[in-house]
């Protein structure tokens, strides 16, 4: 099945390959940049999967020679030399099938974008908040071997080293293809370090992924917000509590309220705050579109709900458990020391087989 899927598709490519290159030795096209920037950004894409389905092919006639030779061995030590490269083949061959696959699809158009991650404490107090510094921390690890640049916008932390909220902006190389699965309720279960009797408390943090809009693709009126600046507060240094350089903006509209006071300029703030805002309104917007088209909303992994429970984190156990997926994990550690990448990467692989499930129904 899914092998008629590639071919289907693959040779249709190589027929479409020997068009675009015609079309990029045409002179008119060569004369136009535009169109023909587009048409060189299609044809790299194109000529990379039939690159790989050439490959394929190869690997597939491999294996068919060996299993059809294999069938008449006679010597043990060359059976097991031929089941040693067939499985090398195999894996090479789920590999190369894999990438075809995710090339075929619809590319996600918000993958690449930059995010705004906000981070927040829900129920258990100040545990709650403890924990949500603990996710502040997952993430800002995970970024950085991700090789991604994390900068808090805006912060409210708490006396006992927690945080309350916390909006931060994240860049880098497709920051929102890996970020976009944490969004939902995170629960932590744990014995705080203020429990004296030892009982375990359940408490739970909110974490959203935003991908950022550009200016263009949300238009903010100026008469539907309201600006107003206050002398910013909590850990910083003094001149925090000396200017007015914190800012909050209102959007009338819809009732969206944002605030930066984490630089010391107020044009600054002012700037990361309507960051802040474009996001949120592209984010409704996006909503809006995913509403209209209910099948893109069933899955868990693909909702990003912030009221649903997406994940676990049992310290007694030492266990993490994604709900989503039902996996557990038992190196809570070294999770909370930002290696996510296990979990991201199972969460992304069920979301292939959901596209290529509904790929395969069409």
């Amino acid at each position: 099945m899914i092998w008629n899927i590639i071919v289907k598709n693959c040779e249709q490519l190589v027929n479409k390959k020997k068009n675009l290159e015609q079309k990029l030795a045409d002179q008119n096209i060569i004369n136009n940049p535009i169109e023909y920037k587009e048409i060189v950004k299609e044809y790299n894409k194109i000529v990379e999967i039939v690159s790989l389905y050439d490959n394929l092919v190869t690997v597939k006639q491999k294996i068919e020679l060996l299993n059809s030779e294999k069938q008449d061995v006679t010597d043990a030590e060359y059976e097991l030399l031929i089941n040693e490269e067939l499985e090398n083949l195999n894996k090479e061959y789920s590999q190369l099938e894999q990438k075809i696959l995710e090339l075929l699809l619809p590319e996600d158009q918000q993958q690449h974008r930059n995010i705004i991650l906000e981070i927040r404490a829900g129920t258990g107090g100040e545990e709650a908040a403890l924990f949500a510094a603990d996710l502040l921390r997952m993430y800002t690890k995970f970024c950085t071997k991700k090789g991604w640049k994390i900068e808090i916008l805006d912060i409210n932390q708490t006396g006992l080293r927690g945080i309350k909220e916390v909006v931060c902006y994240v860049s880098g190389k497709d920051v929102y293809k890996y970020m976009k699965y944490e969004s939902g309720v995170h629960r932590v279960q744990r014995v705080p370090e203020t429990e004296s009797s030892g009982r375990i408390h359940t408490s739970a943090a909110t974490v959203a992924v935003l991908p950022e809009a550009e200016e263009v693709e949300v238009e903010v009126n100026p008469d539907d917000i309201e600006i107003e600046t206050f002398r910013a507060s909590g850990h910083g240094g003094q001149h925090l509590q000396k200017t007015d350089s914190a800012v909050r903006i209102k959007h009338k509209p819809t009732g969206i309220v944002v605030q930066c006071q984490d630089e010391r300029s107020q044009i600054k703030n002012r700037e990361r705050a309507m960051k802040i805002l474009r996001a949120k309104l592209y984010n409704l917007k996006l909503q809006e579109q995913q509403r209209e088209i209910a099948e893109l909303r069933k899955s868990q992994v693909k909702s990003g709900d912030r009221s649903e429970k997406i994940r676990t984190y049992n310290f007694i156990q030492n266990r993490v458990t994604d709900h989503r997926i039902n996996l557990t994990l038992y190196n809570l550690s070294e999770i909370l020391d930002g290696e996510l990448d296990t979990i991201i990467n199972e969460l992304m692989q069920v979301e292939l087989k959901e596209k290529l499930s509904k790929l395969f129904k069409e």
